[in-house]
């Protein structure tokens, strides 16, 4: 068996934007703000696929899919996620389970968890009782408290095929 962790942050645009849509966990949900990215800015599949990719001795996210090369400027996160699922299996790893935790003062997890968990399992081939996501906040203080970015921590445990 092998752990990793992971973590990632993006923040939000300076200016609030009618109609605006954040991408976590492969659900799109309703936002004040767009969240700057090179990518869909997914933090939690980001978090998730670096812990994903430390737990196998892969490397990280930024190795794989580095943020200056114009084939991932907008891309899905979970096209991501699904070719790190690929190398895992190619190194003889699969998903034993992932503990997944947001922290964002908004918006709101818990009515889009389920949602998360399904699409997470789909692409990660396993059980949705194999993903764990929680949500906390920051009590307002520093800049996730006051919305000026959203951040996630992803540990992710690997057994052998």
């Amino acid at each position: 068996m092998r752990i990793g962790h992971g973590f990632d942050v993006h923040r939000f645009s300076d200016q609030p934007q009618e109609n605006a849509v954040i991408t976590l966990g492969g659900v799109h949900i309703k936002s004040e703000r767009a969240l700057v990215a090179h990518s869909d800015g997914d933090v939690l599949i980001h978090a998730l696929c670096d812990a994903l990719l430390g737990a196998a001795g892969l490397g990280d996210i930024g190795q794989h899919f580095p943020d200056t090369d114009q084939q991932y400027s907008n891309i899905d996160s979970r096209l991501l996620l699904r070719k790190v699922v690929n190398s895992l299996a190619e190194s003889g790893w699969k998903l034993a389970n992932a503990d997944i935790t947001l922290v964002a003062q908004a918006p709101r997890i818990l009515p889009h968890k389920a949602e998360m968990q399904k699409i997470l399992a789909d692409d990660l081939a396993c059980s949705r009782h194999q993903i764990h996501i929680k949500a906390t906040t920051t009590e307002g203080l520093g800049y996730i408290g006051q919305k000026k970015g959203i951040a996630c921590h992803a540990v992710a445990l690997l057994e052998a095929r």
